[in-house]
């Protein structure tokens, strides 16, 4: 049954229209944005100042072809005048895109090519009088040679361009990656892979350039002082007592010098060769056995385990600079026991991160 109401059907008065749109405007006015595109969205125009902004089109135009003379139009803050400058007049010394990731092809020391995904971080230098960088030319420059399996002339030739594009006297790149090493087990015959974290840098600071490998080396330290005393409680009381160990880690960051290549393994078997307790991948009752015989043939301190990398490093003519950082994550104590020691001006500062230790973590 349909119902009648004469009130719908009569046209209301001026006065009802003016009170109603009185409402309306209140209500919009408290309204969220996506009640009012709910209701209808053309009460966006009953709001203050709506008569000053069009309504505009929301449907994405995939055809729409962006020509030089639209590219012209279109706003570049970045690469404003200095006026625009917020924050004190001066120069910064990087800046720049850190973590995109891309696959690069490395070349290994036995011939055969790997492609790892790589993290790279690219910064220029800025001047006091420029508002800042286009951070996605950085990335245009590197694409440029991403399929190019890796040297060091390859991201100096990605680096010279960045440079170029950026207009900037000073600049770096650097690479991280995870790079796999199969490792056979102690005794049982056994293998499996090692991954190493490594990153590559090369710095370009007032025309000089420094090419740089870092790897985080992973190790088992049987702490010596534990080792003389469980023995002295074995020998002195017969008490069974064991030393305690735990993982460690190295970063060991060195400069490349001269034209002889210093390959991904051959910095290993350096750490290998000072430290020969690296964790195991792959182990059986015997490799256990021998992990531990292992230990106790070469218990360190990490005051050693700094001194034993420095005199593997300090041999090879292919490194110049070098630094080593060691943290022994401690089993005994809750806090870690750490070291850092330093060859030439590359690597020496006075202040060290505050978080610097920290991030010699090794996640499996």
């Amino acid at each position: 049954m349909n119902v009648y109401d004469p009130e719908f059907d009569r046209k209301p008065s001026r006065e009802e229209a003016e009170a109603a749109l009185a409402v309306l405007r209140q209500w919009a006015d408290r309204a969220h944005e996506a009640e009012i595109e709910a209701l209808d969205p053309a009460v966006q125009k009953l709001l203050p100042g709506a008569d000053s902004y069009p309504i505009l089109a929301r449907d994405y135009d995939s055809g729409f072809d962006v020509d030089t003379a639209y590219k012209d139009t279109l706003p570049d803050l970045q690469n404003g005048p200095s006026s625009l400058i917020r924050g004190a007049n001066r120069p910064i010394q990087h800046v720049g895109i850190s973590n995109f990731r891309l696959p690069i092809a490395y070349h290994t020391r036995d011939n055969g090519d790997l492609h790892l995904e790589t993290s790279v971080t690219g910064t220029v230098s800025l001047d006091a009088d420029k508002k800042g960088i286009n951070m996605s030319r950085i990335m245009r420059s590197f694409y440029k040679h991403a399929e190019k399996t890796f040297s060091f002339e390859v991201i100096e030739a990605a680096l010279d361009d960045y440079k170029t594009d950026l207009e900037s006297f000073d600049a770096r790149i650097n690479m991280r990656l995870r790079f796999p090493v199969k490792v056979d087990s102690l005794r049982s015959g056994l293998s499996g892979f090692q991954y190493y974290d490594i990153a590559l840098e090369l710095v370009e600071l007032e025309g000089v350039r420094r090419k740089v490998m870092h790897l985080d080396y992973v190790y088992s330290s049987t702490c010596p002082c534990s080792l003389e005393l469980s023995e002295h409680a074995r020998r002195e009381r017969g008490v069974l007592a064991t030393p305690h160990s735990q993982r460690s880690v190295a970063r060991i960051s060195v400069e490349l010098k001269g034209e002889d290549v210093l390959w991904f393994e051959d910095l290993i078997d350096l750490c290998r060769a000072a430290v020969p307790t690296e964790t195991q991948v792959m182990v059986k009752r015997e490799d256990e056995q021998a992990f531990a015989e292992l230990n106790a043939a070469n218990p360190i301190f990490v005051e050693d385990a700094a001194r034993l990398f420095a005199d593997q490093l300090q041999r090879d003519g292919r490194i110049g600079d070098y630094r080593v950082l060691a943290s022994h994550q401690e089993s005994l104590h809750s806090h870690d026991a750490v070291s850092v020691l330093t060859e030439g001006d590359l690597f020496a500062q006075e202040s060290l991160d505050p978080q610097l230790f920290s991030t010699l973590f090794h996640v499996g």
